[in-house]
């Protein structure tokens, strides 16, 4: 389930929806990164600042999926999509798949809004993908059906070691994480399949 044996090109073929997120987020990392004035001001209005989400911009509750602090973040987000996306992908076919990914970031994201004070920012995709680990946690605790025991051990035990650096780390969005997890998990009856996949 979490092995991946393709080739860069049947990976593209086999999962668009991922490839076209890791795309847009290599894209705005390089974009973010050269000396320029669009990029700069295009990553401020980007990210996801509660005062100006407060003032109306409320773009920025979407826009922080695809943004990343620095390339070791965006690296990081990107691999953990590539290890724990696909399964998902396949099993929910490509609409599902990134409405589960787009609502699970933005729920987590409308969390920090209303928990977090105005001066809070951040950008990253980790809401959404804890959003995607909440959909696991589903399979392993209500749908076994869907997912095996070995697959269920790692998904348990990656999950834990993520909750406990979301607390360890510094510069983590730790209600994004938790509420992405929670929306991944209430979301998931109406997303998963009906019968065994």
């Amino acid at each position: 389930m979490f092995t991946r044996t393709e080739n860069f090109q049947s990976f593209l073929r086999m999962y668009p929806i991922i490839s076209t997120l890791i795309a847009i987020h290599i894209f705005l990392w390089a974009l973010f990164s050269l000396p320029i004035l669009p990029g700069k001001i295009l990553l401020q209005q980007m990210v996801g600042l509660n005062f100006w989400i407060a003032e109306g911009e409320y773009w920025r509750l979407i826009t922080p999926i695809f943004v990343h602090g620095d390339f070791g973040h965006m690296l990081f987000n990107s691999f953990s999509l590539i290890l724990f996306g696909p399964a998902l992908e396949k099993m929910l076919g490509k609409i599902k798949f990134i409405s589960a990914y787009l609502s699970t970031g933005i729920l987590a994201n409308i969390a920090t809004y209303m928990i977090e004070p105005l001066e809070f920012s951040h950008v990253g995709s980790s809401g959404a993908i804890f959003g995607l680990f909440g959909l696991y946690l589903f399979m392993v605790t209500k749908r076994k059906d869907l997912i095996d025991r070995a697959n269920s051990q790692i998904i348990v035990t990656i999950l834990v070691i993520g909750l406990v650096m979301t607390f360890i780390n510094t510069n983590i969005n730790i209600v994004a994480h938790i509420f992405g997890l929670l929306a991944g998990f209430l979301l998931a009856p109406l997303l998963l399949p009906k019968n065994r996949w």
